[in-house]
């Protein structure tokens, strides 16, 4: 399993980044407008801060060719370990072969069924991202989704990887994981609640009064 953190808050993904296992960032759109910043500085803050990790940064363009010129803008103006983000419109389809083409590496965005799904996946892209939580929102089932095209792609014998984004849970990170998705994309406040407990809390406690009860205050291993 691969963990991104979906965020461009740059003081966010150097905390996550020293603890976790962090694979890289994504961003889109209305996350790099929530910094108030200009958005290539924005971009090049995190990728200084990820160095050579995976970072997704997406396109605005509504046309195909309006789709190219951006990503290759992206691909001048940060580099590195870089995917370009498309959303699944007819354009966006239009423009992922393309891209692909000129050796980019591309994550197929904004998908709500397989279909979508498979359909970029045959367009050659890296990673396909579902939005979980926003099927849910709709009654679609986010999971039964991830679950299918994790299936399409293995049917199929496609190297795309399913990237699901939109959490709002630990538990349903936890189903997609048990689906087979190969990455997840999610909010710092997600990891955290991945990674601790109250009863992960408690046996800490308990160790330490157990230990200093026997051999004081202030000592480790190291120093006995």
């Amino acid at each position: 399993m691969l963990y991104l953190l979906d965020t461009a808050d740059v003081r966010e993904i150097e905390k996550v980044a020293e603890i976790f296992p962090l694979a890289g960032v994504t961003t889109n759109p209305t996350i790099i407008a929530q910094g108030k910043r200009n958005f290539f500085a924005i971009l090049k803050d995190i990728r200084g801060i990820i160095g050579d990790r995976m970072l997704h940064a997406q396109v605005l363009g509504e046309t195909c060719d309006d789709i190219i010129r951006d990503a290759e803008t992206l691909q001048e103006q940060i580099g590195g370990n870089l995917y370009i983000k498309v959303p699944v419109s007819t354009e966006g389809y239009k423009a992922m072969p393309k891209l692909k083409q000129r050796g980019m590496k591309v994550t197929a965005t904004a998908i709500y069924t397989p279909g979508q799904a498979l359909l970029a996946a045959n367009s050659g892209v890296d990673f396909t991202a579902p939005y979980l939580n926003r099927i849910d929102n709709i009654s679609g089932m986010g999971v039964t989704v991830v679950q299918m095209i994790v299936d399409l792609f293995r049917v199929h014998n496609l190297p795309t990887r399913v990237l699901a984004a939109s959490f709002k849970n630990v538990q349903q990170v936890n189903d997609v994981s048990l689906a087979g998705c190969q990455a997840i994309t999610i909010g710092p406040e997600i990891i955290w609640r991945l990674a601790e407990h109250p009863l992960t809390t408690m046996s800490i406690e308990q160790f330490r009064r157990d230990w200093v009860g026997v051999y004081g205050e202030g000592k480790c291993i190291y120093n006995l």
